[in-house]
């Protein structure tokens, strides 16, 4: 080893600082979960902040980014310190807030060393005489004092950016003048005298919407704005001196901001700097409600399930509202094709680090590839599954005689691991994954797998190849319409990675009727009871029945009444299915728990009757044209002018409003009200649809943006690619990289906007290579299931169960995944939980790993 007389301190004290602005990694490895707590600590690299452990991952830093000084970072806990101790599960957060907590230097005491990796390449040289110089003392206080980057990540996330809008900007008053206390007591309405909304136009007040598990309230504020117009309420008890107050928008339907709330108050006699705030905000009651829903950890004997530990079997911390992405997490890596994918290891049983030692990334902690094979590791890896065990209770350090026979220990869980690093990078420029509520489970997954696939084109890795662990759950489904008055057919491949599947609600009788007269009743609606449901008839009415739809026929009918059916048109290895189990409460979606029947054996077995077959012997297609003279017309079906009336008169966009028509085929006003709701966050959902038949050239569309088509251009497309992209989305640079990802073998040739062009028809079974496979019948059996308890997707908790193969049995054993939390989970429990599951995850009977 070289000589302890380092020569390079002179240059550790010229470093800068870290920046207010700049992630600093010092709790943890970016690529591994090795954390400072850990004896060996974490080399913080004292020119970029990233973080490493010394076990492996701090010396291919330095190589590959020659950054030749690093800081060791252990903490260990202060013993003066009486704060909670650090292993027990963190609780979730219960304001979105970052709370005052004990300083950090407090609680722990940090244990640094500054290595020169100069004077010793592969080990790095500690530099004792580095504590001698002021400027480096003043340096590593620096970096233990920057808000880590998990911290900055979390206060990010944490932060929710309420803004005004138009009408609180503009919002006008009528003159009323000061209301009497007895006027603010109760719902002018009902007797409500909680979740009271004042109205900031006229002064009226009305009770809020019932929900959140179970909040009162009779929607007359919402009766209100429908009745009047009168669009901004503010919620009394929530109010503060300072201005700060829960503010709603019915028109925009979201809260918002009030910059005049103190102006606006004063009009009724109201001053704010005489208020206390008496009542939780929405926030606070959304994830107060999500903190009460837990999953039981007890068989129904009463008996604790046992915590198991081990390879496959590690628990992921709540960060937060975060158990959507633990489920989704633990359930994708089960599979096979997600455990080869990233978990590769060496020889010596060690992590491969081929990929840290080339990854072109100067940050780990921005690179996909690099954050999914840290997840994989902690994991799959076995090393952080390490039981912790709790500090003992007061009562249990003294000796005490009793008569009581001693309790039994209680269950010993894992610390689990914090994928801090993951969530931030997915979740970035994400309007709600970047966000701490939670979120809906399935539109993660999908998020998620559109992530991976993009960072796999960014890399060069064909999509659907063995590289590509998403291609598991990739199929096809084949759309067929028939026009009922020429007989002609058109024929639709659409790629898909899971299948959604409405669970029809049939209540059954209550036994106990509700009281009627809701103005005097205080008590809460009892859960509604719903008759059970076969999953296999659910999947049949999407793939056997024929569905009636307005249609304007291109062959030259006019406005027919069509006939679609779907096929699968290939089955995949990995089948999602998700149980769409909603309804509309007061314009709220709320999830009902409808029993859903497995079939025998958790299996599933597709035949011939599910496969399509494509254009056969004696059908004639239609064609792509409306007209001739090689100009496209439109083929958007028309809509339903009554139900067009009924749903402008709610208050919805036109636009909206034909859309929503369209997509649910005129089937009624609850349907297309539900799809408004379910794509409210659309970035084009106000963009008028232009028509052009789908699938191929200009067709009258507008150029795109030149910029657009740069950054397209940027991520490997062509020019071509990215300007056919752009124009089929309607120039949503987002849903275009998910055109291109979805259409890999469409090379942009009919940029020039020629409808003759061949690829400008709809895709048929006979000209499009179909991933998934063909084979029948296809037999599927339960690999894993997501459940969610709560009342809708947005609160509650969400848990994983899956069946992980053991020694004893390599068919597998249920195991619950809930958070940190990891149990072998009996029978019994997992039978009543499965009709209540959220997302089924079927594996292919006799495909290879």
């Amino acid at each position: 080893m070289a000589a302890l007389n380092c020569s390079h301190v002179s240059r550790i004290a010229a470093l800068s600082h870290p920046k207010l602005s700049q992630a600093v990694h010092r709790e943890e490895c970016t690529q591994c979960f090795d954390n400072q707590d850990l004896p060996a600590g974490i080399d913080l690299c004292l020119t970029c902040f990233n973080g490493a452990c010394p076990r492996l991952h701090a010396q291919i830093h330095v190589q590959k980014s020659n950054h030749p000084f690093t800081l060791n970072i252990h903490r260990v806990p202060n013993p003066n310190s009486t704060s909670r101790d650090d292993n027990e599960p963190p609780a979730k957060m219960a304001k979105l807030a970052i709370q005052e907590e004990p300083s950090e230097h407090e609680k722990y005491q940090f244990i640094t060393t500054i290595k020169c990796w100069m004077c010793e390449p592969v080990q790095g040289l500690p530099v004792p005489e580095a504590a001698q110089d002021a400027k480096v003392d003043a340096l590593i206080e620096a970096c233990i004092s920057s808000l880590s980057s998990a911290r900055q990540s979390e206060v990010k996330a944490w932060e929710e950016e309420i803004l005004p809008c138009e009408h609180t900007l503009t919002l006008e008053q009528h003159s009323s003048g000061p209301i009497a206390d007895s006027g603010l007591a109760h719902c002018a309405d009902c007797h409500l005298p909680a979740n009271l909304w004042l109205c900031l136009t006229c002064g009226n007040l009305g009770c809020g919407r019932q929900q959140l598990g179970g909040l009162e309230g009779n929607g007359h504020g919402l009766k209100h704005f429908e009745a009047t117009g009168h669009r901004v309420a503010v919620k009394l008890g929530t109010i503060t001196p300072e201005g700060d107050a829960d503010v709603y928008c019915y028109a925009c339907d979201d809260t918002k901001e009030d910059p005049n709330i103190a102006t606006h108050l004063d009009a009724f006699g109201i001053h704010i700097h005489s208020l206390k705030k008496t009542e939780k905000s929405i926030t606070e009651l959304q994830i107060e409600q999500n903190l009460s829903y837990e999953f039981s950890l007890t068989s129904h004997s009463g008996e604790a399930f046992e915590p198991v530990h081990g390879p496959g079997l590690t628990g992921l911390a709540n960060l937060g509202n975060s158990c959507y992405i633990a489920s989704i997490l633990q359930t994708i890596f089960s599979l096979p094709a997600f455990q080869k994918r990233y978990f590769s290891q060496s020889s010596n049983n060690q992590f491969d680090p081929t990929h840290a030692q080339e990854c072109t990334y100067a940050l780990p902690a921005e690179c996909v590839e690099c954050q999914m094979r840290k997840v994989a590791d902690g994991l799959l890896s076995g090393r952080y599954a390490i039981p912790v065990q709790p500090p003992p209770k007061p009562s249990e350090t003294n000796t005490q005689i009793s008569s009581d026979p001693p309790s039994p220990p209680p269950p010993v869980f894992q610390a689990g691991i914090r994928p801090m690093t993951f969530k931030s990078l997915i979740g970035a420029n994400h309007a709600e994954f970047s966000t701490m509520r939670q979120q809906d489970a399935e539109e993660f997954f999908g998020h998620l797998l559109s992530i991976i696939r993009r960072d796999s084109k960014r890399r060069g890795i064909p999509l659907a190849s063995d590289q590509d662990a998403t291609r598991v759950f990739e199929f096809g489904t084949e759309q067929k319409i028939k026009c009922n008055v020429c007989g002609r057919v058109r024929y639709r491949i659409d790629e898909m990675d899971r299948v959604g599947v409405a669970v029809p609600a049939v209540p059954l009788p209550d036994p106990d009727p509700p009281i009627t007269d809701k103005s005097t009743s205080t008590e809460a609606p009892k859960n509604k009871e719903y008759k059970p449901v076969s999953l296999q008839t659910c999947i049949d009415s999407v793939f056997l029945s024929k569905e009636p739809l307005e249609y304007t026929c291109p062959g030259g009918c006019g406005s027919v009444i069509a006939i679609k059916q779907s096929r699968f048109a290939s089955f995949p290895d990995i089948l999602v299915i998700h149980a769409k189990k909603f309804e509309l409460v007061n314009w709220v979606p709320t999830k009902l728990d409808i029993p859903v029947i497995l079939p025998e054996n958790d299996t599933l077995v597709f035949g011939d009757q599910y496969l399509g077959t494509g254009l056969q012997s004696g059908e004639v297609e239609l064609p792509d044209d409306a007209g001739g003279g090689g100009q496209r017309k439109s083929a958007l079906p028309p809509v339903n002018e009554a139900l067009l009336a009924d749903m402008e008169g709610m208050g919805f966009p036109r636009v909206r409003c034909e859309k929503a028509l369209r997509a649910t085929g005129n089937t009624g006003l609850e349907a297309a009200m539900e799809w408004v709701f379910a794509h409210m966050d659309d970035a084009d959902i106000d963009v008028p649809e232009t028509g052009g038949g789908g699938g191929g050239g200009g067709g009258g569309k507008p150029e795109p943006p030149a910029d657009m088509v740069a950054m397209l251009a940027d991520m490997g497309f062509t020019d071509k690619q990215a300007k056919k992209a752009l124009r089929e989305t309607a120039s949503n640079m987002e849903r275009a990289v998910e055109w291109l990802f979805s259409h890999p073998d469409d090379n942009g040739e009919d940029d020039g906007g020629d409808p003759s062009s061949s690829s400008a028809a709809p895709a048929t079974t006979q000209n499009t290579e179909i991933r998934g496979s063909k084979e029948v019948p296809a037999q599927f059996v339960l690999k894993a299931f997501v459940s969610h308890r709560g009342p809708s997707v947005h609160t509650g908790h969400y848990v994983a169960h899956v069946k992980v193969p053991t020694s004893e049995n390599q068919q597998g054993e249920w195991v619950l995944f809930n958070d940190e939390k990891v149990v072998r989970a009996d029978e019994e429990s997992v039978n009543e939980l499965k009709p209540l599951a959220y997302l089924y995850v079927f594996e292919r009977v006799g495909i290879r790993a």
